[in-house]
């Protein structure tokens, strides 16, 4: 993305962001709500925590990193991946024709097409679990390690974001099968709050090699609480692990490129 087209992106985000403020109160009410919703799940994870003490060797406090990792990212890519997330819309009514004889990327246009800020309530979840965890864990925190915790944000918001795109890319083929993707995204979501060494081998290499969910907290938290991981990775692929979230998006932008030269129009 040209430094052109960075600064319109971020110009749209700024506009639809005041465009939602305008609306402060349901703003509010919204984002109250969903932190209520995602502080109930968390406190379901610390109800069993609390019962058994500790799941494989992990405890509450170790998870609590997991949980704030994988809610912070999906928020960030919530937010931004919203027109892509209703991107079957435009296929129905046939108004992607109209993006195609744009001079800008459709997927440029479909991105800036809407952005939904109102996953502040997941976000706060997510950051105030991240603090907590990193306060009551003994990490040893460097600039080394808070980088990679950086890192892990943002290559986690990839990966959902990635995942966000494939399922709008199947739109050019069908808009009625998006609970499949569903199935991943949100699934993949909960999944990737606890632990992979929970799950069967297959899930945990599913969700290791061929949808990198395990890169976006299970291996990164690994590297900082200096925990084996399963499947066993070299020190320096864990230190480099948000780098896959990078490489997943943009895999998922070239597939995007390849369903969008297959697009018959509406009705095809």
């Amino acid at each position: 993305m040209s430094q052109g087209a960075l600064k319109l992106y971020f110009r749209l985000a700024a506009a639809s962001l005041r465009a939602q403020m305008q609306y402060r109160a349901s703003f509010a009410m919204w984002s109250a709500g969903q932190f209520i919703t995602v502080g109930i799940e968390l406190l379901g994870v610390w109800a069993l925590f609390d019962r058994f003490g500790a799941v494989k060797g992990w405890r509450f406090a170790e998870v609590a990193l997991l949980f704030g990792l994988v809610n912070v990212s999906f928020a960030l890519a919530e937010s931004f991946g919203r027109g892509f997330d209703t991107f079957s819309t435009l296929v129905r009514s046939g108004d992607f024709d109209r993006l195609l004889l744009r001079p800008r990327s459709t997927a440029f246009q479909v991105a800036t097409r809407d952005f939904q800020f109102l996953r502040a309530g997941r976000l706060a979840v997510g950051l105030v679990m991240l603090l907590w965890s990193a306060a009551a864990l003994d990490v040893g925190w460097t600039a080394a390690k808070l980088l990679l915790l950086a890192g892990a944000i943002a290559g986690g918001a990839c990966v959902f974001y990635g995942l966000i795109v494939l399922q709008a890319t199947m739109c050019f083929w069908t808009v009625e099968s998006i609970e499949i993707m569903n199935a991943v995204t949100y699934g993949g979501t909960e999944a990737a709050q606890y632990p992979l060494s929970l799950y069967r081998d297959w899930f945990r290499r599913f969700f290791t090699f061929v949808v990198p969910l395990g890169f976006v907290s299970y291996i990164p938290a690994g590297a900082l609480l200096g925990r084996p991981t399963v499947p066993a990775l070299p020190e320096a692929a864990r230190w480099a692990s948000p780098l896959v979230g990078v490489l997943f998006l943009l895999v998922s932008l070239r597939i995007w490129r390849l369903g969008e030269r297959r697009y018959q129009s509406t009705g095809s």
